[in-house]
């Protein structure tokens, strides 16, 4: 079976630029393009090499890595004008660790396959300091064989990386994941902001909740956020809404309907209707706290 030795990576955003540095890091020889250079700048100056589009970084490379923002991004960047999947070369591995749709993650392996292409999508878990420190986790759905060929790629990006099942069932797991986070980021949300109108100290309080049996990483780490007034994001409000979205919409497919998710998500929408959505998730805490 053929290495994996260059990589073409697209979407060099908050979480796709670390993740991009720590393949090179690895030892890939990383092709990036960009709708503004000045993103890849760091990366060219490491090393990278610059292409005047996606579909000519994707033709120079063994595997192609898109990081993008939705599941409208992907289907463009993909299956578009010029896109990913014509532009790849026959047994190239086309990897998507955008949080999409596993609908649409399915329809990308279908579409690969037929051109001797190996899809698999990859969405991720861990923030941006698990992209800096290649600490994500990873849900992959596709071909086994395919996820076992791209051991060197997980290793370079990740500290876990877990093959799920067929093709979509990485976006799949996603989305469990960010039920289950949205859940938690309302709990933590909505416990200090009835604490703080409880008049309660909560720098005394937080160590307390961290100690006992409400804590959790998501405790730790916003809460400590919100204690600070520091909205700064590792993951946007309307990314989680995004992501939430198409949980939502999902469950509802297989006739569930998630109380706690489909409210996160109407909070969340709520907040980028208020010109925050480009916020840290943390900022959830202004929803409740809002005046009536």
């Amino acid at each position: 079976m053929a290495q994996i030795k260059t990589i073409a990576f697209i979407g060099l955003g908050i979480m796709g630029t670390p993740i991009a540095a720590n393949l090179m890091k690895a030892g890939f020889e990383l092709h990036v393009w960009a709708r503004r250079r000045e993103k890849a700048e760091a990366l060219l100056t490491a090393g990278a090499k610059w292409h005047g589009s996606a579909a000519s970084a994707a033709h120079a490379a063994d595997a192609v890595i898109t990081m993008l923002g939705e599941p409208k991004d992907v289907e463009s960047v993909w299956l578009g004008t010029d896109g990913l999947i014509g532009a790849a070369r026959s047994g190239a591995f086309l990897i998507d660790m955008t949080t999409s749709s596993p609908s649409l993650a399915a329809r990308l392996h279908e579409e690969g396959a037929r051109r001797g292409l190996r899809v698999l999508d990859s969405p991720v878990t861990g923030g941006r300091a698990g992209a800096e420190n290649a600490k994500l986790a990873l849900f992959v759905g596709g071909e086994k064989d395919d996820f076992d060929a791209c051991a060197s790629v997980w290793s370079a990006v990740s500290a876990r990386a877990s093959y799920m099942g067929k093709a979509g069932s990485g976006q799949a797991a996603k989305a469990a994941n960010q039920i289950a986070v949205a859940g938690v980021l309302s709990g933590v949300c909505e416990s200090l902001a009835y604490a703080r109108a409880a008049g309660l100290d909560l720098n005394k309080l937080f160590p307390l909740l961290c100690a006992g049996s409400a804590k959790s990483s998501q405790l730790e780490k916003i809460g400590a956020k919100i204690l600070a007034g520091d909205d700064t994001p590792s993951f946007f409000v309307r990314y989680l809404a995004k992501d939430l979205r198409i949980g939502v919409g999902e469950a509802a497919s297989l006739g569930l309907t998630l109380e706690v998710a489909r409210d996160a998500l109407a909070n969340l929408d709520e907040l980028t209707a208020r010109g925050m959505g480009e916020l840290g998730t943390q900022a959830l805490v202004h929803h409740y706290e809002k005046k009536a």
